[in-house]
């Protein structure tokens, strides 16, 4: 059984840190947070996130944390 731990995701949002400030929704570069009916910041877009980490180094309440952008598999040049 694969394990899918909310952890691992590579841009993740602690809604219970977020105070909604929108300083993380402004200044992303590629629109990839909104804010939700709960006016906290929500990740709708992660296809678009050019992983700048403009989110995590601007957030007053450290609520964003980036991981390092997710390799596509078979994108290290080997064949097969």
């Amino acid at each position: 059984m694969a394990k899918n731990n909310h952890n691992e995701r590579p841009l993740r949002i602690f809604e219970e840190w977020c105070k909604g400030c929108g300083i993380c929704i402004a200044f992303c570069p590629k629109g990839v947070l909104v804010q939700n009916h709960q006016g906290k910041a929500e990740l709708v877009r992660l296809e678009d996130c050019i992983y700048c980490r403009l989110c995590e180094l601007l957030c007053p309440d450290f609520a964003v944390t980036v991981r390092k952008k997710p390799e596509a598999k078979g994108s290290d040049g080997e064949e097969g």
